[in-house]
């Protein structure tokens, strides 16, 4: 059962903007208003007790199929929740890009790394932009979104840096909180349904590959570059 608690920290934490979209009105995209991304200042929420609980983490990172050696990409990595588990999972042969547009995330994740004493150099931290992420090209065999792609103020800029980022077979791991599910207690801003996700992936170049439908709030879709 979810808590009052929990639904008010929800509206809280992803209520604000960072600071490069201040006073800014958010762009449209396919029919889409952009959201404004979560300001780093509400960072704890990413790693909340109830999370696993919530979201299913994770049977997710499961769904995932990681291998040691892959090269994998944690795009709005935040302060690293999902990061410092791929980087476990694929191990000293492999690397996770972990790519965020606010710095501050990224010396949260630095901080953590530390912490969960992961090797420096399997995870590398890149501060991207609003319209490049700043990927090397044909690098990545897998790529992840968490509730972040629906906050890309330029979305077909962006997946085409993300496209031409994957290696020939490479995969987008696109999760989003479902907007078909009224019960899933996020601003709706911040979900977004199937229809949409295909209409914004396909006009860009990608095709779906896998769909995932047994996590409790969100979609999990995999893409492959349509070539």
């Amino acid at each position: 059962m979810r808590t009052w608690i929990t639904c008010c920290l929800v509206a809280l934490f992803v209520s604000g903007a960072s600071g490069q979209q201040a006073g800014k009105e958010a762009p449209v995209f396919h029919g889409r208003k952009v959201a404004f991304t979560m300001h780093w200042k509400g960072a704890a929420w990413l790693t909340r007790t109830t999370r696993e609980r919530e979201e299913a983490a994770s049977e997710m990172v499961t769904a995932l199929k990681i291998k040691p050696g892959m090269s994998i990409c944690d795009m709005g990595c935040g302060n690293g929740f999902h990061t410092l588990t791929m980087a476990k999972l694929t191990g000293e042969a492999g690397k996770v890009y972990a790519v965020d547009i606010q710095q501050e995330m990224l010396d949260f994740l630095e901080q953590r790394r530390k912490e969960a004493e992961i090797k420096d150099g399997i995870i590398v931290p890149i501060l991207g932009g609003d319209n490049d992420p700043k990927l090397p090209e044909n690098s990545i065999d897998l790529l992840l979104m968490v509730d972040v792609y629906h906050e890309f103020w330029e979305p077909k800029a962006m997946l085409a840096h993300i496209r031409k980022s994957l290696k020939p077979g490479g995969r987008v791991a696109l999760v989003e909180y479902r907007e078909e599910d009224t019960t899933v207690p996020i601003k709706p801003d911040h979900k977004m349904s199937k229809m949409q996700i295909m209409k914004e992936y396909t006009a860009s170049g990608f095709k779906l590959v896998e769909s995932y439908d047994k996590l409790p709030w969100q979609h999990l879709m995999f893409f492959e570059r349509q070539d």
